[in-house]
């Protein structure tokens, strides 16, 4: 199947149901009126019919405009970019809810679509987000979010098989290794330690940080996270404790891309470019307002970036996960340590995995036809020595 190449029929999915929440939490009618509405494109090979569906899955992005997942449509698989209620807005996000509409797509797909097997095919944000949802639908153990409040996660369906691509191991790990350490004041970040500060010229270490260097900045990073943990559990407090009626409130989080392995190749080398990011120029990405979470409310905090609070860390999940497993690392990956494809890989409970280097391939295969090619073909050989694909 994977020498064959199909048109690719796009097809815009929507999929809801009822939840009863005391709070909006989203902006627009995707979690109003009683109901969460989802949206999501179903990429179908046209005239192959399939029982088998891969759903690509990211807590904040319907991932359609990335090549993979049409390249894998292209060559026979049925796949899924499934948007989850926080679709392009991650400032609300509460990654137990997006189990829930995680298992909305699942159930759509085999109660109205007829598909006999599911594939949790999870990319970047998307793997802790997958290993999250496979752990919790084999093993369930959560009631409640890091906030508190109640969730329902007793209806999630497990999936057939998982593929691990191209992910880190989770959202607050990310931000533990990206968040700026030398900000001083959270209220005003031009007050910086310029011994901490990567960008500042003044900073008498350079590339290659020692050993000695890297241990403080990584101690000040978590330093930082935790001091922000602290705050937001003090803010919940009060408005519990106040009683009004408010129970959220935004937060505001200033210089989050200070990763050193962005400007020093030593760091967990692979084949990436040094001084680049996947978010471009690294100094210019550590101010911008698209910055990695720079905008949340406190519940989401605590649920997505909040290192000792979430529960979607992909280590903590792996050792639940039994079914067939496919890890793909990126070697030139511009977004993903190094290490994380392989440390989720060896954590996993799967007695069947498998894991795999695309060599020379960046994180989002950008102007990389030939790997991508090797990618889908990888996957398809997988899934069809499974038995996984028709």
């Amino acid at each position: 199947m994977a020498a064959e190449c199909f048109e690719v029929a796009a097809e815009w999915i929507t999929v809801s149901f009822t939840e009863a929440s005391p709070m909006r939490e989203v902006y627009g009618f995707a979690g109003g009126q009683g109901r969460i509405h989802l949206e999501g494109v179903r990429f179908l090979p046209v005239g192959r019919p399939s029982r088998t569906l891969v759903i690509y899955m990211h807590p904040a992005s319907t991932l359609q405009l990335l090549p993979v997942p049409r390249a894998m449509a292209a060559a026979g698989l049925h796949v899924l970019c499934a948007g989850s209620r926080y679709a392009r807005n991650d400032t609300p996000l509460i990654l137990e809810n997006v189990l829930r509409d995680y298992a909305a797509y699942v159930a759509h797909a085999r109660e109205i679509w007829g598909y006999d097997r599911i594939v949790a095919a999870g990319w970047s944000g998307g793997g802790s987000l997958t290993a999250f949802y496979q752990a919790q639908a084999e093993r369930p153990t959560i009631t409640v979010t890091p906030a508190g409040d109640p969730v329902d996660l007793s209806h999630l369906i497990a999936a057939d098989a998982m593929i691990f691509h191209a992910a880190h191991l989770s959202r607050c790990q990310v931000l533990a290794d990206f968040i700026d350490p030398s900000v001083l004041d959270e209220e005003d970040p031009s007050r910086r330690d310029v011994e901490l500060d990567l960008y500042d010229p003044r900073n008498p270490h350079r590339p290659p940080y020692s050993a000695e260097y890297l241990a403080r900045f990584r101690a000040a990073q978590l330093a930082r996270v935790r001091r922000r943990t602290a705050h937001v559990k003090e803010l919940l407090a009060e408005l519990s404790a106040g009683g009004s009626r408010e129970r959220e409130r935004g937060l505001l989080l200033h210089r989050t891309l200070a990763e050193p392995r962005f400007l020093d190749g030593h760091i967990d080398p692979n084949d990436r470019r040094v001084g680049w990011s996947f978010l471009g120029d690294p100094e210019m990405a550590n101010s911008s307002p698209a910055g990695i979470a720079r905008f949340s409310t406190l519940r989401a905090w605590l649920s997505q970036w909040s290192i000792d609070d979430s529960r979607a860390k992909a280590l903590d999940n792996a050792p639940a996960i039994t079914v067939p497993l496919l890890v793909i690392e990126n070697s030139a990956d511009d977004a993903v340590p190094q290490p994380h494809s392989r440390l989720f890989h060896d954590a996993a409970g799967s007695a069947d995995k498998q894991f795999a280097v695309i060599e020379g391939a960046n994180h989002y295969y950008a102007a990389q036809p030939e790997e991508l090619d090797r990618v889908v073909r990888l996957t398809i050989d997988w899934l069809g020595a499974r038995g996984l694909i028709d």
